[in-house]
């Protein structure tokens, strides 16, 4: 943020306001907590899909690495979560 000129926000309340993922109170459902989970995965992979296809834009391998090792992990992560739903 900081080499881009940017101010990086510095509280959590603020990260909660611009934040597309809201925190969830009160879930104790087991079912119901990994179903908050994986809607918070699709809305992160969601922005890391356009991150990647900015980085290949601007040509910069490096965040397009990253970008990339973070989409694979993550949708391992929903394939896991969605067996463990179908039971």
């Amino acid at each position: 943020m900081l080499t881009l000129g940017g101010t990086p926000i510095h509280t959590f309340a603020g990260y909660l306001e611009i934040s597309e993922i809201k925190p969830v109170e009160n879930a104790t459902d087991g079912t119901t907590c990994v179903q908050h989970v994986l809607d918070a995965f699709a809305t992160l992979l969601k922005k890391e899909r356009e991150i990647l296809e900015l980085s290949a834009e601007f040509d910069d391998e490096g965040t397009n690495a990253q970008a990339s090792d973070y989409i694979r992990e993550k949708e391992k992560l929903v394939w896991m979560y969605n067996a463990f739903m179908s039971k």
